[in-house]
């Protein structure tokens, strides 16, 4: 599908894969959902009330349709929803154990986000996203795409910042989306480098072959040209780019982690777009976070 005719571009593009999403509840039962790292950033800013926008690609398939319907539904500006015509959205499922600890399975080799940059209209969709103020992307955006694919993203995030906006970049580590780690920070170095804001994980930096030190991981983005980094700690909050430590307001018991960094990410980032500082912009990171946790799911029902 070949984006509309050009309308004011959206306060932030979140571009990524989304999927579809099968969570247990409760009860034992599956549920069908949507969800996906850079996906679920741009629900919850919508659902905060910023203007934004989704790029990426789904097929033509009746599941396809139910996505961009509920997608739709919450508030993201669809327009920039690429549709192929032969391929299908990829598939997730989370387990979870008693601590909410998750872990997933996924079904994404063939999806329609992986040929995203090579869709008809990709071209104009990528026009428009270069004119936003805010593009967000993350280390899985780039895992799930070809090269070509990962060059074209890489060069949208520079056009963003030669337009005089800002580029934010997670670097979520998924090791079976990458042939091994090394080339892994390749692209995640390349990526630094043209983000303004970057937010890293301890945990996927170490993964990566990092020391477990916040300051290193967070001067080694410096260094690469990010300026400002929040480095993720998990339960212990997140390492404020002077080099502040922020825990988050209270100790929960979660009943599902999986989102719960996305959800950090939204509530910063939001928080900063609204005029709010590092500091401030992390704690309302934290309090989305804990809402996130103490719910089923990636993208929990309002």
């Amino acid at each position: 599908m070949t984006p509309a005719a050009p309308h004011p571009a959206p306060a932030i593009v979140c571009c990524g894969e989304g999927m579809l999403e099968l969570s247990r509840g409760g009860d034992g039962q599956w549920a069908l959902g949507t969800g996906g790292d850079t996906l679920n950033i741009a629900i919850h800013l919508a659902r905060a009330g910023h203007s934004t926008a989704y790029l990426t690609a789904l097929g033509s398939d009746t599941f396809s349709d139910q996505l961009l319907a509920q997608w739709a539904g919450e508030g993201l500006d669809t327009r920039l929803v690429l549709r192929d015509p032969a391929r299908m959205p990829g598939l997730y499922a989370i387990s979870t154990d008693e601590a909410g600890e998750r872990s997933f399975a996924y079904w994404r080799d063939a999806s329609a986000a992986r040929a995203m940059f090579a869709q008809a209209g990709s071209a104009e969709a990528c026009a428009s996203a270069a004119q936003a103020p805010l593009l967000v992307f993350s280390l899985i955006s780039l895992a799930i795409l070809p090269d070509a694919g990962r060059e074209a993203l890489l060069a949208l995030a520079s056009a963003v910042r030669a337009n005089g906006g800002r580029v934010a970049f997670d670097g979520n580590y998924r090791a079976r989306l990458w042939p091994d780690a090394e080339t892994a920070r390749n692209w995640r170095d390349r990526a630094i480098a043209v983000a303004d804001i970057g937010l890293p994980t301890l945990e996927d930096e170490t993964a990566l072959g990092a020391a477990p030190d916040s300051t290193a991981i967070a001067a080694h983005w410096q260094a690469l040209g990010c300026g400002e980094v929040v480095v993720k700690l998990g339960a212990n909050g997140c390492r404020l780019p002077d080099g502040t430590p922020c825990p988050p307001p209270q100790v929960l018991q979660p009943v599902d982690t999986s989102g719960a960094g996305d959800a950090f990410d939204a509530g910063y980032l939001g928080a900063r777009l609204n005029g709010a500082g590092p500091a401030e912009a992390a704690l309302a990171g934290h309090a989305l976070a804990g809402w996130v946790v103490m719910r089923p799911g990636a993208i929990p029902a309002r």
